[in-house]
């Protein structure tokens, strides 16, 4: 099979396509055949190594494919199924080995594609508003990224909820895309300070949670646009790792709440991943949950899908086909 390989760590060029033996099931586990991947910003941490993995490996943490293989004990999943799974390394790949447990069974109203786009992101978006800071109707929120895979998501639970969004945005293409989410204010943080505009928009009061996958360059400020006892919740570091903070500042600025969430924390067990993964995907096969797919590229092109991410090149979703 092909696959792409990570031999060294670095830039988009450490990606190479490579040929593979095809790998076995063991017992727990199922070969899937790969039919469209989900391309993330952890998939970037880790060829970078700011994420580790043992060297070499293939990258990519989400995909959507037909069960071709089970192994032993497996019961959770049949030979034919249409799966999808997120937070498994190695789905740069023609297939891949994932533990049954992981996988999730696809409605027939929901394509590979969609599956493929959903999964990390929509799961993170649900996690976030669900439970990392729990939503309700007619708090406010501020949205790093708005028009990335999250954002995109995360706008439209909030809608959902009745939560008010204000999201920050680079360009009108991306605003508008923010804004048909159901985004109810957007910032342009490329000529205005959004601190300054988030305490225009909230009449000084702040807001109640920030969501920031951005990091370093937007870290401070977002301390700074929240409520009295708001939570700050940070869930990437696209721009750079944040600076250690001294938490008396939290004290200071209002007795902030500070957490930094992970996938794999709030989908431990079976029975949450299925709580999640199945909101979503009912979510989408009612049409009441749109994917914005940006771009796709063919596998042995991976390099370019991370140019195209990293340089701020897309909004929405960027897909691989094998």
């Amino acid at each position: 099979m092909k696959a792409i390989r990570v031999r060294e760590t670095g830039g988009p060029e450490k990606l190479s396509y490579e040929d593979m033996p095809l790998p076995s099931p063991a017992a727990g586990q199922a070969r899937i055949l790969i039919q469209s991947i989900g391309l993330n910003f952890i998939d970037v941490y880790f060829r970078t190594g700011l994420y580790k993995a043992a060297l070499p490996f293939t990258p990519g943490m989400e995909a959507a494919g037909i069960v071709e293989a089970v192994g032993e004990g497996v019961d959770t999943v049949k030979v034919g199924d249409r799966v999808a799974y997120a937070g498994t390394l190695g789905a740069y790949a023609e297939f891949s080995l994932v533990s049954a447990a992981h996988l999730v069974v696809l409605p027939d109203e929901v394509d590979f594609e969609s599956a493929a786009a959903l999964m990390l992101q929509g799961i993170t978006a649900h996690y976030l508003t669900h439970s990392t800071f729990p939503l309700r109707k007619g708090e406010t929120l501020l949205l790093h990224a708005a028009a990335g895979g999250v954002g995109l998501l995360l706008i439209q639970i909030a809608a959902k909820i009745g939560a008010k969004v204000i999201g920050t945005v680079s360009t009108e293409d991306k605003a508008a895309l923010a804004r048909d989410a159901g985004a109810d204010h957007i910032i342009f943080y490329t000529r205005d300070d959004f601190e300054q505009e988030v305490k225009r928009i909230t009449a000084g009061a702040g807001v109640d949670v920030v969501y920031d996958s951005v990091g370093r360059t937007t870290f401070e400020k977002s301390l700074n646009c929240l409520k009295r006892r708001g939570m700050m919740v940070l869930f990437g570091q696209s721009s750079g790792s944040v600076p250690a903070i001294e938490p008396g500042i939290l004290n200071a600025k209002g007795s902030l709440y500070l957490t930094r969430p992970g996938l794999a924390h709030y989908t431990a067990t079976r029975e949450e991943l299925m709580w999640r993964a199945g909101d979503i995907l009912k979510w989408v096969s009612q049409k009441s949950l749109k994917i914005h797919i940006a771009q796709t590229f063919p596998l042995k092109e991976a390099s370019k899908a991370h140019q195209a991410l990293e340089g701020r090149k897309t909004a929405g979703k960027v897909l691989l086909h094998p």
